[in-house]
């Protein structure tokens, strides 16, 4: 059974959701069980002593509430309904973007995955569609629930659980006071934000106090992609585009724009985390470069090349490809890259981001696999 904070059963509109209609969904591990999850984490873990601590950064949990406030205040952009495969989805302009599974809802489930893992903490975040939808005090409300939810795990779990806030992006005073409680009294360690906010940049002006307050806190923030603008132009209702290709582009395009923008210029004390490797950024780092040194309009509000900047952001290893994480170090530098799993998404991976981290060269691996994000985040 799926629990909440307070380790009730979870609302039965959200079981069905998860059961998806005329379909059985299966728990990870259930079909062989879990071994106790103290046990298994000493098994794992003597095995590998002593080793350097493991923080996945890139990792996600909602609740029932939220998705019930989603279901009916989404409005005309979001609906909620069954997927090819038969579990239940999150669909923007009647495009699929995210699944329902249940690690989404249950901590304890999480915590026996990290276990099986080796995962020693996870610094978790709500995903997209996030709280951009409604009207302000649904907006507002939507982020309350989740980072109420997520602080009452962390206190429950201190050795295991940190949590990044949510914030009602749209409104700008709303957000900046939620961020003041998230931090201040909810214990948020990082606030995490979209790639685009309802279709809007993340330059847009009217996100300058948000930016402000979270500047002069120097926050790590995970810029997390959603459906990109304009998906319903896009041609991205078929084969689930949105998760392959489309949030690529969204995060890619979205840290274009605000190294372009000289926006790290404007906030030194940002501290960007661009998930799933950055997108296509360090693919393109060369092709900014060029576009920068033969393109006035590209060095308007810039004084240096965008390859500069990509080393001053951070990234996931949520890349899949032993070769992709190389690629992405070899940009970032070994300094700038945190061990991410994207759990509990249909294509998250404890086990395989945190393989292609080991495989690295040891002063790397101890790096990306805790070392960075300790620091990053003053753990």
């Amino acid at each position: 059974m799926f629990h909440d904070a307070k380790g009730r059963g979870l609302h039965s509109f959200t079981r069905r959701l998860l059961l998806g209609i005329g379909s059985t969904l299966v728990l990870p591990g259930a079909a062989h069980g879990f071994a106790h999850a103290t046990d298994v984490a000493a098994g794992n873990r003597s095995s590998t002593s002593p080793r350097s601590r493991v923080i996945d950064v890139h990792t996600h949990m909602l609740n029932s509430s939220f998705v019930e406030l989603l279901r009916t205040r989404g409005g005309a952009h979001y609906s909620i309904k069954q997927v090819i495969g038969g579990q239940t989805g999150v669909y923007r302009d009647g495009a699929p973007f995210m699944t329902l599974t249940p690690g989404m809802f249950d901590y304890e489930l999480r915590l026996r995955a990290m276990d099986e893992a080796c995962v020693d903490m996870a610094i978790v975040t709500l995903t997209s569609p996030n709280c951009y939808w409604g009207t302000s005090d649904d907006t507002l409300k939507a982020a309350q629930i989740v980072n109420d939810d997520m602080a009452a795990q962390s206190r429950r779990y201190p050795d295991r659980i940190r949590f990044m806030c949510s914030l009602p992006w749209l409104d700008a005073k709303l957000a900046v006071a939620e961020l003041k409680r998230a931090c201040d009294s909810l214990g948020a360690v990082g606030v995490m934000v979209l790639a685009n906010v309802d279709e809007g940049s993340l330059t847009d002006k009217r996100f300058e106090p948000i930016w402000d307050e979270i500047d002069g806190r120097a926050l790590p923030v995970l810029v997390h992609p959603t459906a990109p603008p304009a998906t319903k132009y896009l041609d991205v209702v078929q084969y689930n585009l949105i998760a392959s290709v489309g949030f690529m582009f969204d995060t890619s395009l979205a840290i274009s724009r605000m190294i372009f923008d000289g926006f790290l210029d404007r906030y030194p004390n940002l501290k960007l985390i661009a998930a799933h490797g950055g997108g296509a950024l360090p693919y393109l780092a060369g092709r900014l470069d060029i576009c920068y040194d033969n393109m006035p309009a590209a060095r308007v509000k810039i004084s240096q090349q965008p390859s500069t900047y990509l080393r001053r952001i951070y990234y996931d290893s949520v890349v899949f490809r032993q070769d992709a994480l190389a690629m992405c170090i070899a940009v970032a530098g070994d300094d700038r890259v945190l061990y991410g799993s994207d759990y509990p998404h249909n294509i998250g991976d404890m086990k395989g981001c945190l393989a292609r981290v080991d495989a690295l060269p040891a002063g790397q691996r101890d790096a990306v696999r805790g070392g960075n994000a300790e620091r990053l985040f003053g753990l």
